[in-house]
């Protein structure tokens, strides 16, 4: 099942989920709050992120926040270069449904 956004762009599931973020932080969260993160694609909506998870692992979705993270300049010797921004997803599952990654 195609997710169209809002930009129209049709976007798979496995598409606006590019991967799961195993942090400490974000274990800590998991298994405290049952909430995950994710790199997404940067130009899926909550709606699409929440279709996405929802058709990939499952699960019921109660919540989705969204962040856009921006590059951080980085410097080898001369050259002055920066990381690319990317868009990141605390998505909070019903109290019943877990995802494993491992």
């Amino acid at each position: 099942m195609a997710v169209v956004s809002q930009h129209g762009v049709n976007l798979e599931p496995y598409q606006v989920v590019l991967r799961p973020l195993v942090t400490e932080k974000g274990t800590h969260v998991s298994t405290r709050h049952n909430a995950y993160a994710f790199e997404v694609h940067s130009l899926a909506t909550k709606a699409d992120i929440k279709q996405a998870v929802e058709a990939l692992w499952n699960v019921r979705v109660i919540a989705v926040r969204t962040q856009n993270r921006v590059g951080k300049p980085r410097r080898t010797k001369v050259v002055y270069a920066q990381t690319r921004p990317w868009k990141k997803a605390i998505v909070k599952l019903h109290d019943d449904d877990r995802i494993a990654f491992f």
